[in-house]
């Protein structure tokens, strides 16, 4: 089945790559936001986000921080947290045909919110 033709006629490349890095950040937020967190489980937790994201359709590269200073806010006398939508500072690639697209959320202060957005679209 091809399913491009048969899902993906009614969009433009340019929709398509959007729609496949959005849907893959929503993915990443609602599945990890909750996950326990410490520092010394940081860094492994951001490389597991970033390769459970890399086998999706149309991803090319995964880039996934997790602010130290906002959890180092927040740790428990347990020592650990709940990863939270203000730690994650997160770049989705994504490549479909000529169109290249960057899906990125971070926590912006002015608006006290971990906006998702898109950061920048490359057509050649």
């Amino acid at each position: 089945m091809d399913v491009d033709k048969k899902y993906f006629s009614n969009i433009t490349t340019r929709e398509r790559a959007i729609f496949e890095g959005a849907i893959s950040m929503g993915a990443l937020f609602h599945q990890f936001v909750g996950t326990p967190v410490n520092k010394h489980t940081k860094d492994s937790l951001e490389k597991c986000m970033e390769e459970s994201l890399n086998l999706q359709p149309a991803i090319e590269d995964v880039d996934v921080k997790i602010r130290f200073d906002k959890l180092e806010e927040s740790m428990s006398e347990f020592d650990y947290t709940s990863l939270t939508g203000d730690m994650l500072d997160v770049r989705i690639y994504t490549k479909l045909e000529n169109v290249e697209a960057v899906i990125r959320i971070e926590f912006v202060e002015q608006l006290n919110y971990p906006l998702m957005y898109v950061e920048n679209i490359k057509e050649d």
